[in-house]
């Protein structure tokens, strides 16, 4: 990698995220730790807003602006699959938004680019969510990111019938059902839905703060899926 191309890629790898540790800047980019603080030091010098230090990470000052991103030929096929392969399985909010910002770096791509990804070579045909499932999958994704309890009957594998209220934590995609993970008050534990076997949902005006003990954090920490 030309070394024009690969200070590109560090300020991006930078833009991108909240704190970048030299670490991760140097896998990413295959090089030493030693010419990340390097080229960090000369990008420094020549104006670019990079705040941070070596041993505790980098990030791009606030307020900072970059001209837009320019996409390859392969970052804008990967864009596209990624598109096609989640869209029949996403709700119909996010399923719109995923194909307005693809349209959007379409709209801007150059002709090679943009013929590439329109004859990419791949298609994703997948049985779509039902209508019902689209429905309840962006009321509980909408509960979750407000912080707002929800309302249920839930028809387990036995066809048993309960009534829940919870606390939605994440929704969460297997391949080919979504989940809900959520503190269930009705049980005072955390609990997993199918969300295809949720009926009569009714999205509360109640909301709920994060304590301790009944987090996604918590809930995660519990299943081994962080230390």
């Amino acid at each position: 990698m030309r070394r024009a191309d690969r200070l590109f890629q560090l300020v991006q790898l930078i833009r991108g995220r909240r704190l970048s540790t030299a670490a991760f800047l140097a896998t990413r980019l295959e090089v030493s730790e030693r010419t990340v603080y390097r080229d960090v030091a000369d990008l420094v010098a020549q104006g670019v807003p990079i705040e941070g230090e070596a041993g505790v990470g980098y990030r791009m000052r606030t307020g900072f602006d970059l001209p837009p991103l320019m996409f390859t030929r392969d970052e804008a096929q990967a864009l596209a699959a990624s598109v096609r392969v989640a869209r029949p399985h996403l709700d119909d909010a996010l399923g719109a938004a995923a194909e307005a910002a693809l349209s959007k770096i379409l709209g801007v791509l150059p002709p090679s680019a943009r013929t590439a990804v329109e004859s990419m070579a791949l298609l994703a045909p997948a049985a779509a969510l039902d209508a019902a499932t689209r429905a309840r999958l962006q009321a509980l994704r909408g509960a979750a990111e407000q912080r707002r309890k929800a309302r249920f009957d839930y028809v387990d594998v036995e066809g048993r019938t309960s009534t829940r209220t919870v606390r939605p934590l994440v929704c969460a995609y297997w391949g080919q059902v979504w989940t809900l993970a959520a503190w269930c008050e009705s049980r005072a534990d955390f609990r997993n839905f199918r969300i295809d076997r949720i009926e009569a949902l009714d999205v509360l005006d109640e909301r709920f703060r994060d304590e301790p003990g009944r987090t996604l954090a918590d809930l995660l920490r519990r299943v081994g899926a962080v230390p």
